[in-house]
């Protein structure tokens, strides 16, 4: 099961990190951010419009921030926008890119309909009822929206036709439910998490889609695509 971890592993190195970024974007900025972060106001440095505009770097580059930061704080304010504040919830949605991304995942490709059966199998043909089977089926939503929402394309390819990133977010959604229902005893926090992410399934993948579009760019792994964030920096940087 993939829990968020973003939030309480961010360190006070990284966020010294992200206040120098603000500054350097904003002397006055910075200074306010400073002074935030020694008040304790985290969430309101995380949350505040210097935070993103600091993260989303200069001409087209993503600063030189951790990754952990490179996500959260677009995720974070995506979901706002969608009229999401939950903090756990984005959390949720930014360790999705994180962890998978220093795992073997991507290396599997999601094939449609083939991949959803294939680990609705995998769910399936675990002891019914148990923390196992709850956990399977949260781990199988969270790479069902990973896929929908950082390679929406390579979904669609795998798909007999469209609609099949759709499906991927309908099928996260019910695995989370079917986690949630499965925890409501044995771990009532992961299943009002489970819950709440079930029901948010779309915002969450939304967010994801909206925030890949700075790092990986759509349909990233065309020459099409390289060309275009490459002149686009160009342009930015004149």
């Amino acid at each position: 099961m993939i829990r968020p971890i973003i939030h309480r592993q961010l360190t006070r190195g990284d966020l010294a990190c992200l206040v120098q970024e603000i500054a350097r974007m904003d002397v006055d900025e910075g200074r306010e951010a400073d002074q935030a972060l020694q008040a304790g106001a985290v969430d309101a440095v995380l949350d505040s419009p210097a935070a993103l505009e600091a993260v989303l770097g200069r001409g087209g580059a993503p600063a030189p921030l951790p990754l952990t930061l490179l996500w959260y704080v677009p995720v974070r304010a995506r979901l706002r926008l969608h009229g999401v504040t939950d903090i756990l919830l984005a959390d949720y949605a930014a360790t999705l890119p994180v962890v998978f991304a220093s795992t073997h995942s991507q290396q599997s490709i999601a094939k449609g309909e083939a991949g959803m059966a294939e680990w609705w199998r995998f769910v399936a043909g675990l002891p019914q009822g148990t923390v196992a089977q709850a956990e399977a089926a949260a781990y199988a939503a969270a790479l069902a929206l990973w896929w929908a929402g950082c390679f929406p394309e390579w979904v669609e390819r795998g798909g007999s036709g469209n609609g099949m990133v759709s499906a991927y977010v309908t099928f996260a959604g019910r695995m989370l439910a079917l986690a949630a229902d499965l925890l409501e005893v044995a771990a009532p926090e992961e299943a009002s998490l489970c819950a709440r992410a079930a029901e948010a399934r779309r915002e969450l993948h939304a967010a994801l889609i909206e925030a890949r579009v700075e790092y990986i760019g759509e349909d990233s792994h065309s020459s099409e695509s390289r060309l275009n964030r490459f002149l686009k920096r160009l342009s930015e940087d004149n």
